[in-house]
């Protein structure tokens, strides 16, 4: 068993522990119901891992691995409005990372985001590094990744 370095937890209520792990595929839906503030994503358990931090039974922070044809991409990461800066997407974000340390991983990060992403060991790529199948899902940027406001990002293979 791989076991996460794991950041320490503002928590709220005190007292109350977070819990840290990957989904089944049965609870693809109570993640899909978090995502639907955030451009409605869904996962597919064909293809996805999705990753959660629980407060008291509640989703507060949820990360996706998507498998494509030819790498490992990232997203999906999302913790609703009232439960940020309080440590769970990191919790969440190095749960996935430990459990896919197996493979190299890319995200398109969100340009104010990518120093929380360097912490995690992702470094900053051109976008032509990227594999076919996963630049493909943004081909409607034109190239223009700084105008999208989101940057293109590595991880090598490897444990936090």
């Amino acid at each position: 068993m791989i076991t996460a370095v794991l950041p320490e937890l503002n928590t709220k209520p005190a007292g109350i522990r977070p819990e840290v792990r990957e989904l089944t595929s049965a609870e693809f839906s109570a993640a899909e119901e978090v995502w639907r503030e955030y451009h409605g994503t869904a996962g597919d358990p064909a293809r996805d891992r999705i990753f959660a931090t629980f407060l008291a039974g509640q989703i507060v922070s949820l990360a996706r691995c998507r498998r494509h044809p030819d790498g490992l991409e990232i997203d999906g990461v999302f913790t609703p409005e009232d439960c940020r800066k309080k440590g769970y997407a990191r919790t969440t974000m190095a749960a996935l990372v430990t459990a896919c340390h197996n493979d190299d991983l890319y995200m398109y990060a969100v340009e104010r985001l990518a120093g929380f992403y360097a912490e995690l060991g992702f470094i900053s790529i051109p976008e032509r590094d990227l594999p076919p199948g996963i630049r493909e899902r943004y081909t409607w940027a034109a190239g223009n990744m700084e105008g999208a406001e989101v940057r293109p990002m590595f991880r090598r293979a490897g444990l936090l």
